[in-house]
């Protein structure tokens, strides 16, 4: 495959359909410019609604749009589902698993993946959440915990499956053990026979002093407090040392401990995508220790003025040398000042003005009807702040048709504490069984076994 656009107007490509992608296409769409945007899949995907897959609150399709349906009308963008192997900066061109794209100007938002802090081990263990793939991923693990307690006779390894550790108290981290204390206490909790599902225990542990650090102090003690509320337990100034099937290991100033869980979910640190080595590489520059490749205060990489790397993957700093947070807005932000440099750069009329963030303001739900929101030197924390989540959020879907859906839907759990997207999917076999002192493996295969210490259905009460 090679690039077949006309030579007679500049060739624009953008690496990734994300935030930044998107948002710099959509600035390019007047302008007598080819604009093709690159994406190994074939939609843009709403990740802050990611959670909410993983806990069956939404499906894939609702935070999921396809990038060509985006751009159907935007008559100079043309979307092309192709992988990025490397950057060939001599030629100008892309190097794909399939062929080759020629570029004039390069905008590389490629976004960022995991990081386990050089524990890649862990990974097989500990699914972050990225991806689509990772979301459905961890609904099948955290639901089938639940109907493999149902099915445990020993009390000691169903309290295990029913241990639900989430390592990072950021937002994605908190937003996740949000969710599963619904799921547990409010959801599925008349929906089993032999356990109690709000008996689960949920922990967030933590490296920093507070959870949602990056928040006033005053406001993350509010909102551990609202957490708290929810049954579930916080680990600060905590470290991870050691993560496997069956348990997780914690260290603090107060000593080591071990938490006996098979769900651990990870939502501590990321790292910039492979990619961002390769360009730097191309470059003849160094990334920083998490993968992020250097730029200018105009967005674009050292020595190479006709490629700009934005979002997750940009070690960007604002005036005052203050790293930029990995958010939606910074990318659009950037995402917006680099295509005004891009027409710059082609006109010839280039322009000094540095690239500056406008914060206007930060947000994250903290579980049902409750959220944290900084805008400005205004603070809140509650229902009104979750109010506040849930417009913002919906007015940056993408589709209308989305929009409706997710309102439709958020409603309806709202009103009855329903998640209909829980289903459990993929082929891995359902029960993992285990041949150890006291496991009747017949009783896990077969029928449920009788529980003297569990309640009939009449003895929980009613979801509220």
């Amino acid at each position: 495959m090679v690039n077949t656009t006309s030579a007679s107007v500049p060739h624009v490509v953008i690496i990734g359909g994300g935030f930044g992608g998107l948002e710099t296409a959509r600035n390019l769409r007047k302008s007598d410019v080819q604009v093709t945007l690159v994406d190994r899949h074939n939609y843009h995907l709403f990740q802050p609604l990611l959670y909410q897959v993983a806990t069956g609150g939404l499906s894939p399709a609702n935070i999921a749009t396809p990038l060509r349906s985006i751009f159907r009308r935007q008559a100079n963008c043309e979307v092309l589902m192709a992988e990025v192997r490397d950057f060939d900066l001599e030629h100008k061109r892309l190097i794909l698993a399939d062929g080759e794209l020629e570029y004039d100007h390069l905008v590389v938002a490629a976004g960022a993946t995991h990081s386990y802090f050089g524990h890649e081990e862990w990974a097989s263990v500990a699914p972050g959440l990225k991806t689509l793939q990772d979301a459905t991923s961890i609904r099948r693990k955290v639901f089938l915990a639940f109907e493999a307690a149902e099915r445990e006779r020993d009390l000691k390894i169903r309290e295990q499956m029913m241990t639900f550790v989430v390592v990072g108290g950021g937002p994605t981290g908190i937003e996740l053990a949000g969710a599963l204390s619904e799921i547990a206490r409010h959801t599925i909790r008349n929906d089993f026979r032999h356990i109690h599902p709000e008996d689960a225990r949920i922990v967030v542990v933590e490296a920093a002093e507070h959870v949602l650090a990056h928040y006033p102090s005053e406001l993350c003690k509010r909102a551990a407090g609202k957490i708290r509320e929810l049954g579930i337990e916080i680990h600060t100034q905590t470290r991870v040392t050691q993560v496997t099937e069956e348990e997780v290991h914690l260290s603090s100033a107060g000593g080591e401990k071990v938490i006996r869980t098979q769900t651990v979910l990870w939502a501590a640190g990321v790292h910039g995508s492979p990619l961002g080595r390769k360009l730097a590489k191309a470059c003849g520059i160094e990334t920083d220790r998490v993968g992020r490749v250097g730029v200018t205060n105009m967005m674009n990489v050292e020595g190479q003025d006709e490629i700009f790397v934005i979002g997750d993957l940009a070690d960007c700093t604002d005036g005052k040398g203050v790293q930029m947070p990995g958010l939606a807005p910074v990318a659009i932000q950037q995402a917006q000042y680099v295509a005004k440099r891009v027409l710059a750069n082609i006109s010839g009329t280039k322009t000094e003005q540095p690239f500056v963030y406008h914060d206007r303001g930060t947000m994250a739900t903290i579980g049902r009807a409750k959220a944290v929101v900084k805008v400005g030197k205004r603070e809140s924390v509650g229902f009104i702040a979750w109010v506040m989540w849930l417009v913002v959020h919906l007015l940056q879907i993408v589709q209308f048709q989305s929009r409706f859906l997710i309102l439709f839907q958020w409603s309806w759990n709202y009103l009855t504490f329903s998640r209909s997207a829980r289903i459990i999917t993929g082929d891995e076999p359902v029960i993992l069984i285990r041949d150890e002192p006291g496991n009747d493996a017949s009783a896990i295969k077969g029928s449920v076994p009788e529980d003297e210490n569990s309640d009939s259905p009449s003895d929980h009460e009613p979801s509220e």
